[in-house]
């Protein structure tokens, strides 16, 4: 008799198709591979389900028992979902613009890291400047120093890193990011040109010399700029990095993050300051706004510094103005008047010759020093907190929840007016030692003068409870 032979029937297995496209479509661009999956994972996951119904049915059909998901197919569908969440949350990510925030080390950046090779060029430029001639220099990335130059011609050193996975690649890049220099009416512009290379590492550092004389307008995107010795007005626009300006003679405005000093005129800063501020030795008006604090004072012979967390000042000039929120307040050396409102900080102010002042601060404290011999009228109030004094001309009443202390200390001096809300005040006895101030700016060459501060009126008599 002869032996029949079954022969198992081919099955279709689609889901191993399947599972070698995926593998196959790794091996293509990750970039791009990355956006398309971020944009069809959901397709794939429907994709895989048809796949898994045919299949059932091809069983069912044939007589075979069906296979079910299995552990992989659940790992690999949890693993699908998974990565396509992540992938369109990556996709919505403006990553050149997260690069150019990004600053690891020397501003460094993601290019920095994933971008290739480094290759270094050089070059020399030169240029003479009209009198009367603004001076634009643009710099989407890269340090920026200007100092003072010889005769009416402006001199540039350039120094360029290109990244690049092969020199040729480096070679076209800097050939296409050739600094260049434009003059118009009255506007000379230096422009590093770095944006013509596109989405690729290109960072030109140019050292500029010009006339001391010379106006700037400095637009820098990311990197340090520096200015030094000029005697002409300066503007800076600036993104990311440090500006320093020393020995100056004229207006500076629109700064981020800078360290200015000794400038023989006025300064005007405007915008949002990452880090920190640092002024020594301003001879008229600075003026200061961001979203969360507003100062304008006449005159700084010492020292400022501001970051995120504190204001501290020494050796300064009113009328000042300053209105502050979230930040620890100290000024040292106060002569002239003052207008102070505060929230969440705590507030310390030593005066040396006052005039009109008026404190106002919610949720926290405030201490007030008085040299000797001053003559000055006292009232303070707040709630919730109590008030100290080293004065016996002070009269306290710390009753309850409510404050207050009033009395004058000499005759015919200024009003000095507190309000605290949750907070402690206290009226102290300052030291017969003030700061002393530095020594003053030579005077500036003849020229526009900054706008002379008013002196702000004296404080009502009673004082009111700040809604601030």
């Amino acid at each position: 008799m002869r032996e029949a032979r079954f022969l198992p029937r081919r099955r279709f297995h689609l889901s191993r198709q399947f599972h070698l496209l995926c593998g196959t479509m790794g091996i293509l661009e990750i970039h791009s591979l990355g956006r398309l999956f971020a944009r069809f994972w959901p397709a794939l996951l429907i994709l895989w389900g048809v796949i898994k119904l045919i299949e059932y049915e091809q069983a069912k059909r044939l007589g075979e028992p069906a296979r079910g998901i299995g552990v992989g197919g659940v790992f690999l569908m949890l693993f699908l979902i998974g990565a396509g969440l992540i992938a369109t949350q990556a996709a919505r990510v403006d990553w050149k613009s997260l690069g150019e925030h990004i600053q690891l080390g020397d501003n460094q950046g993601l290019d920095e890291i994933f971008g290739g090779s480094t290759y270094d060029y050089s070059d020399e430029l030169s240029q003479e400047i009209p009198a009367g001639s603004i001076l634009h220099v643009n710099d989407e990335r890269g340090t920026i120093t200007v100092n003072v130059g010889d005769g009416k011609t402006m001199k540039v050193s350039v120094r360029k890193k290109v990244r690049a996975e092969k020199e040729q690649d480096a070679e076209n890049y800097n050939s296409k990011t050739k600094p260049q220099i434009t003059v118009g009416d009255k506007v000379v512009t230096l422009n590093a040109n770095t944006q013509s290379a596109g989405d690729k590492g290109v960072t030109t550092d140019m050292d500029v010399y010009v006339p001391s004389n010379t106006a700037l307008v400095i637009t820098s995107g990311r990197g340090d700029v520096t200015v030094a010795g000029m005697s002409s007005n300066v503007e800076v626009n600036h993104h990311r990095g440090e500006v320093n300006i020393n020995d100056h003679t004229g207006n500076v405005s629109k700064a981020n993050e800078v360290a200015v000093e000794d400038v023989d005129g006025a300064v005007h800063l405007n915008g949002e300051f990452q880090e920190s501020v640092r002024l020594v030795r301003v001879s008229k008006t600075v003026s200061f706004r961001s979203s969360r604090t507003e100062m304008e004072f006449a005159r700084l012979d010492g020292r400022l510094d501001l970051d995120s967390g504190d204001l501290r000042a020494d050796s300064l000039s009113g009328p000042m103005r300053l209105t502050t929120r979230s930040k620890d307040v100290a000024l040292e050396g106060l002569s002239g008047d003052l207008r102070l409102e505060d929230e969440n900080g705590t507030v310390e102010v030593g005066l040396h010759k006052p005039g009109n002042i008026q404190i106002d601060n919610r949720k926290g404290d405030v201490q007030v020093s008085i040299p000797p011999n001053t003559p000055i009228k006292v009232e303070a109030r707040t709630r919730e907190g109590e008030i100290e004094s080293d004065f016996e001309e002070i009269k306290v009443d710390n009753r309850n929840n409510q404050s207050s202390a009033s009395g004058s200390i000499g005759t015919n001096g200024p009003r000095l007016v507190m309000n605290c809300e949750k907070g402690r005040i206290e009226i102290r006895r300052g030291t017969v030692a003030v700061i002393p101030p530095a020594p003053p700016i030579p005077p500036a060459t003849p020229g526009k003068s900054g706008k002379p501060a008013k002196a702000l009126p004296a404080p009502k008599a009673k004082p009111v409870e700040s809604e601030n």
